[in-house]
């Protein structure tokens, strides 16, 4: 799905390597922690219909041919940016993305919970 999103730039080696890290240990569910209603409490179960916000601010087309766009995290304290870059025919893909970056634990893994 990545590399869909991702358009005339596959994936390299690197960001495959990061990607398997970042699921290592456990922590699969960090996907989850950007859908609606999914929370380190509930063990990031979202709300079903699934949804996911994103938002834009005053940065969001400051770059031309780029939108940085931002998406809640509710395992963090702010939201997770990802940067788009548009191709000559006006379609948009994934530039840059921050998320898959370490959230809070889910409460059931949590020892201190």
């Amino acid at each position: 799905m990545l590399n869909w999103l991702r358009g005339p730039r596959p994936m390299t080696g690197y960001d495959i390597s990061f990607l398997n890290d970042r699921f290592r240990g456990n922590r699969t569910y960090i996907p989850f922690s950007y859908f609606e209603g999914a929370s380190p409490e509930n063990d990031y179960t979202p709300s079903v219909p699934y949804r996911i916000t994103i938002k834009s601010n005053h940065v969001t087309n400051a770059e031309p041919g780029y939108a940085k766009l931002f998406v809640p995290c509710s395992g963090a304290d702010s939201p997770r940016p990802i940067k788009l870059r548009m191709r000559g025919d006006g379609k948009w893909f994934m530039w840059e993305q921050a998320l898959l970056t370490d959230i809070r634990q889910p409460k059931s893994s949590d020892p201190w919970a």
